[in-house]
């Protein structure tokens, strides 16, 4: 990606019941943030039934050309 910015974030996920499901909602969540570059998962709490996550992810950038706003992408 060209001209976005990344950020480090944490998030948390409930535990699923198979670990397919599992990647696929931390997808979801991380894609709500973004564009994952990559991610882990750091630490489950088995007593809330949740996963620790942190993640590298990018978004877009906007800058200004004179008489246009460009978001690169």
């Amino acid at each position: 990606m060209w001209g976005g910015q990344t950020h480090f974030i944490t998030l948390e996920v409930e535990l699923q019941p198979s670990a397919q499901r599992l990647h696929d909602r931390i997808l979801a969540e991380l894609q709500k943030q973004g564009n994952p570059l990559r991610w882990a998962i750091v630490a489950v709490d088995s007593e809330r039934n949740i996963a620790c996550i942190e993640a590298v992810i990018t978004t877009p950038t906007e800058f200004l050309i004179p008489g246009a706003v460009v978001r690169t992408v």
